[in-house]
């Protein structure tokens, strides 16, 4: 009965424990599982043999104000699952980076792709593709898609070729379409959407019989042949390219008379071909009533763009585009990219979703985990996911249409989310997280173009302006920023004399008993849950009692009852015992004393 009365105190101590420390209010519970340091390949550089040492937490559940804690001591989500690299061990060291939006001063470049987006949408400007760029680009960066147009045109005869592209393609999209719906394709396949090309003069002359210009091509045929051949589906008979591309052109013969094209099927590729007279330009019916088109009275089609916030949940249009963005611009195979893959990595979230009603500081939308999607003419183009938590919308991965990669996506989205936080008027909400800096890796320096930003000290967590990190950063690539950036000051800016101090200074003496924040890139955080346990004497051996943190008030959850360590202590043998506090004492040094006193240690 004393031991009964005993337990129950102390969760009742627990739970107490959450509201006193608390300082946003009790708004759930984090629950969450260590699963110890795992090892992983660098995802940063070429080098196979480097590798990081990562500590981890399976999330069952986490309140947004606990993770906003994690996020100001390096931590990072992928799904339900968190991590935190150590930058001793990893090759390439990366800061946890912020910006505080009401400061923000855009670049150049930035106002070029907001006036960009304007001009796209005011139908003012239209962009011709060459070959190379139709090409999927490797770029890899969430917010740094380098500009791919060739060249801009602006006038009614581009914007009549963009316009025919577009029509030509909708129709082969329709085609395909009935012959699914008849039965001619399978029905349980998702096909990828049609593209097609205009043919450059220079190529459109076909042997001497042939008396037409071909003007557009698409190779939709052979993409929906290896879709069908990758799922295995059989039929009567055989449906490679030139039988698909011969059915589709067959379809496609009834298009609406003011198109001035004929069809051919064509080796595998549907081709439109002109008899006219006239280059490249083709009659597209068009809503608009009036005479033929001239620059005294030619009016732009306008676009509309809305911007839309949703909660996470799984949205096949939305996976539809993230699939194909992956195949395109991240080369990834398609049987990679499942529907399981997808929700793990973006879908699934363990925070706690808090309504704008529970929380005088949250937002209309409330706090949690959203998916921001972005559509031109009520078509889907961009979807980027975010956290809003009660300091900060922290901004974790941007899919988008690759044939509008011209439009820098990436860059635009950051751009909203950054106004977003300007205006969504929560007296705490002030603060845009782009998620991990690395110095040491070029392609992921664009974050430091959004000024003026911060980056997290990897042993005091304290902000340190990235025009004082960077000095740093130059001469080493991981430092403790906030103790140099104290030398800085007394040292003024020379780099020679903060060269030498650095290199007279060791920021890790041997014992140290202080963490480091973790390394992280977005498309690397899967890669990480398949990683191999570490192994070797790190794991296996034990630190000695008088050097470990003081894991009493710890809350552990044991048998659906939340009970501070030294509770519970003496139900455990000496070596269970010995065990259970050594990992205590990784998970305290990890996520800290008070969040080790409001989180929930899972261990059955």
């Amino acid at each position: 009965m004393a031991d009964k009365k005993t337990r129950n105190e102390a969760s009742s101590s627990s739970s107490s424990s959450n509201i006193n420390n608390n300082n946003f209010g009790n708004k759930g519970e984090s629950v969450v599982v260590d699963v110890g340091r795992r090892r992983s390949s660098c995802g940063y550089c070429k080098s196979g043999s480097n590798t990081s040492i990562t500590h981890g937490l399976r999330a069952h559940s986490l309140t947004v104000y606990d993770y906003q804690a994690l996020l100001d001591r390096g931590w990072r989500r992928s799904g339900c699952f968190l991590y935190k690299p150590d930058m001793e061990k990893t090759c390439c060291p990366s800061y946890t980076i912020r910006l505080k939006a009401s400061d923000f001063v855009p670049s150049k470049e930035q106002v070029r792709v907001s006036k960009r987006m304007q001009r796209f949408l005011e139908g003012s400007l239209n962009v011709k593709k060459s070959d190379e760029q139709n090409e999927t680009s490797n770029n890899t960066n969430r917010l740094s898609n380098s500009n791919t147009v060739d060249s801009v045109q602006t006038g009614p005869q581009t914007n009549s070729i963009d316009k025919a592209m577009q029509y030509l393609s909708d129709e082969i999209d329709s085609a395909v379409l009935e012959c699914t719906q008849k039965g001619e394709l399978p029905n349980d396949i998702q096909f990828p959407k049609a593209s097609v090309k205009r043919v450059a003069p220079t190529k459109r002359k076909l042997q001497a019989e042939e008396a037409q210009d071909l003007l557009y091509t698409s190779n939709i045929s052979f993409q929906i042949a290896a879709a069908i051949k990758r799922a295995n589906k059989t039929f009567v008979t055989e449906k490679n390219p030139n039988s698909v591309a011969e059915m589709l052109s067959t379809r496609l013969h009834n298009l609406p008379s003011p198109i001035v094209l004929s069809i051919k099927a064509c080796n595998g590729h549907i081709n439109f071909y002109s008899s006219e007279t006239q280059p490249a330009v083709s009659k597209v019916p068009s809503t608009s009533s009036g005479s033929k088109t001239s620059s005294s009275n030619y009016h732009p089609e306008k676009r509309s763009l809305e911007i839309r916030l949703k909660r996470s949940c799984f949205d096949r249009e939305e996976y539809a585009l993230y699939r194909r963005y992956q195949i395109k611009v991240h080369n990834d195979t398609p049987d990679h990219v499942t529907e399981s893959s997808y929700k793990r990595f973006l879908i699934d979230s363990p925070l706690i979703y808090i309504p704008s009603s529970g929380d005088v500081n949250a937002p209309s939308c409330g706090f949690g985990s959203f998916h921001q999607q972005y559509l031109i003419d009520g078509k889907l183009v961009a979807v980027g996911v975010i956290d809003i938590l009660p300091k900060c919308l922290s901004s974790k991965y941007l899919f988008w249409d690759p044939d509008l990669a011209f439009l820098s996506l990436g860059k635009y989205s950051a751009l909203q989310e950054i106004n977003w936080v300007k205006e969504c008027q929560s007296p705490s909400l002030q603060y845009y997280y782009l998620g991990y800096y690395i110095h040491s890796c070029n392609k992921m320096r664009y974050k430091a173009a959004y000024h003026p930003s911060e980056l997290l000290c990897p042993l005091r967590y304290q902000w340190v302006s990235f025009d004082i990190a960077k000095k740093l950063l130059d001469l080493k690539p991981y430092v403790v920023l906030s103790d140099f950036a104290t030398l800085m000051n007394e040292l003024g800016s020379s780099p020679k004399a903060i060269e030498n101090q650095i290199e007279q200074d060791d920021p890790f003496p041997d014992g140290s008993n202080d963490i480091r924040v973790d390394a992280d890139e977005e498309m690397s955080e899967l890669a990480y849950e398949d990683s191999d346990d570490e192994s070797g004497p790190e794991t296996s051996s034990l630190t000695p009692a008088e050097m470990r943190n003081d894991v009493s008030n710890v809350v552990i959850g044991l048998k659906g009852m939340n009970l501070k360590y030294k509770d519970i202590r003496q139900a455990f043998g000496p070596n269970e015992r010995n065990y259970l506090e050594t990992q205590l004492d990784k998970y305290v040094t990890a996520v800290g004393t008070d969040l080790s006193e409001k989180m929930v240690y899972s261990i059955g």
